[in-house]
């Protein structure tokens, strides 16, 4: 156990460098709550979305991390934000009217317009438990609405009341001059309306914990700043959280940044130590620009999991979080295809490999073992050329080429079967564009047929090869079940009839017989499809049958 700490304290894994951050924290001595606490928070004025699992991903990576080279617990709360005001009616929602009749209630006092719970931020938490729960996350929810109305804030809003002046000293710099002049870090619920009030405190009562604002309609109003009669202001808010609960790590979005400075200066003012923070990059749509729910660009969680397992997003996720990434359909086999080359190298790594290698991040010590035989790119081409409609329809392809995989002895292999077949009809076929071949790759195609039809053939188009490039090693057996000699009968045509770079060779396969641009390591293709069956594509191409 202790080689495998030391290995984790030299790790230059990402959570690893995190959690060594929280190590330092806490060299001199250990949280006086005893343990050390993880926070990721959820607004729910919306449903949860992709940023929401990226961050609970994220979250639990350091977390695990720090449990590796740390003997102190660790709890993760998911904080949802359901007492703020209601100030916007999503576009996406049913009932529009309804939901504008409760503007500025908070989130647990406005209607449910699915009609399921009590109310629209409870239906969002119970999605949001389910959610996470789903993949198997470790954590402890938590609710603004029952933190404030139960006292565990009291001892915290109380200080914050007392310190209002250092914390008005903080926010106001930073904002606009028309709001400098009505702000205050308390936002008052109306005991007239319910409405959670963006009004002025005009007088504070430290003895009797109380603040005075005026209502709309001109009264003056006195309320306790305890027991849920107010709501901070978001940053305050987030601030007096990490002060009241002992938070200890929380990251957030690059956008963010500003937002984690001032409540950083917050907290110390309530005479807490901020947090550890990370601010993440941002996705990007596929054409860089910045994903907007409202315009609907960029890629859902519920499409990234109706085309691949969790498994493939978590290690998206685990990517470079400072760096910026573009999160669309096409991310999604290559994550894939990587996540399970890692899957197959971890089996061989030593100890350091391993805790560098992003699949101990997403499994732990429980890292199971790849079953896919062929890679999803693959699948997804296999499902182009056999105009596959069903998984079934895969299996007889995969099983020839694996006699000893099934679905029931390689479940990821067949879910993956029928993610490729779903992700081929509804997003490659229609973008699928054939062409038809130029003169140079017509005979080309002409002779790898030829080849792939006769050893005699294959094995001279390897010897033309070989001696135009100086090279006398002995031709290698004409196996037609091997990929190595099916990949190097395509290479040696490739380079007979001229192609310079030779990737142009295999763009013009990939164009004229499956209709992309680009594809498969084509001598694995070969031998999964079948020699026979691509010598009838290949056909089909140079007929102009493929459509």
């Amino acid at each position: 156990m202790s080689d495998l700490r030391d290995t984790a304290m030299s790790s230059k894994a990402w959570p690893f460098e995190e959690a060594r951050r929280l190590v330092k924290r806490f060299a001199k001595q250990p949280p006086e709550k005893g343990y050390v606490l993880f926070q990721t928070g959820y607004g729910p004025s919306g449903l949860p979305h992709i940023g929401t699992f990226g961050e609970v991903a994220r979250t639990t990576m350091v977390r695990r991390a720090f449990e590796q080279i740390s003997d102190i617990p660790t709890k993760l709360i998911c904080f949802s934000d359901d007492m703020d005001g209601f100030r916007k009616v999503p576009t996406n929602l049913p009932n529009q009217e309804m939901l504008a009749e409760d503007l500025n209630l908070p989130l647990t006092k406005v209607r449910d317009p699915f009609g399921t719970h009590e109310g629209f931020a409870q239906h969002n938490n119970a999605r949001l438990c389910a959610f996470l729960d789903s993949f198997g996350f470790e954590y402890e929810f938590a609710s603004a609405t029952d933190y404030y109305t139960s006292g565990k804030f009291d001892e915290a809003l109380l200080t914050a009341l007392e310190r209002f002046d250092k914390i008005q000293e903080i926010m106001l710099p930073t904002l606009g001059e028309e709001r400098r002049a009505t702000y205050s870090c308390f936002l008052p619920v109306s005991p007239k309306t319910g409405h959670v009030l963006q009004v002025p405190t005009l007088e504070r009562n430290l003895s009797k914990g109380t603040i005075v604002y005026q209502e709309p309609d001109g009264e003056k109003i006195e309320i306790p700043v305890t027991g849920g009669n107010v709501k901070m202001q978001w940053k305050p808010d987030w601030a007096m959280r990490w002060a009241a609960l002992g938070v200890d790590y929380e990251m957030s979005g690059k956008d963010l940044i500003d937002s984690v400075t001032q409540s950083s200066k917050i907290c110390r003012a309530l005479g807490k130590p901020a947090p550890e923070s990370l601010s993440y990059e941002l996705f990007n749509d596929e054409l860089g620009g910045k994903i907007s729910k409202s315009k609907g660009n960029g890629l859902s969680m519920e499409e990234w999991l109706s085309y691949a397992a969790p498994e493939s997003l978590q290690y998206f996720m685990y990517l470079k979080p400072k760096t910026a990434k573009r999160l669309y359909f096409d991310v999604i086999p290559k994550a894939v295809d990587e996540y399970h080359q890692q899957l197959r190298a971890y089996a061989g790594q030593d100890q350091k490999g391993r805790l560098n290698n992003p699949v101990y991040h997403i499994h732990g010590h429980n890292v199971p073992a790849s079953d896919m035989v062929v890679p999803f790119s693959m699948l997804l081409n296999l499902a182009s050329a056999s105009s596959a409609e069903d998984k079934e329809t895969m299996w007889g392809f995969i099983g020839k080429y694996a006699p000893d995989a099934t679905p029931e002895t390689h479940p990821s292999m067949d879910q993956a079967a029928g993610f490729a077949v779903r992700y081929f009809n509804d997003f490659v076929k229609p973008e699928k564009v054939y062409r038809a071949p130029t003169d140079q790759e017509r005979a080309a195609l002409a002779d790898l047929a030829k080849a792939l039809g006769s050893a005699e053939a294959a094995l001279e188009a390897i010897a033309t090869k070989n001696a135009a490039m100086g090279n006398d090693d002995p031709l290698p057996e004409a196996d037609f079940t091997s990929e190595d000699f099916l990949q190097s009968i395509v290479f040696a045509i490739g380079k007979n009839h001229g192609f310079e770079p030779l990737r142009d060779w295999f763009k013009a396969i990939y164009e004229v017989l499956l209709g992309a641009s680009q594809g498969p390591r084509f001598g694995g293709f070969i031998a999964l499809y079948g020699v026979e069956e691509t010598i009838a594509l290949i056909n089909a191409g140079l007929n102009g049958e493929l459509s």
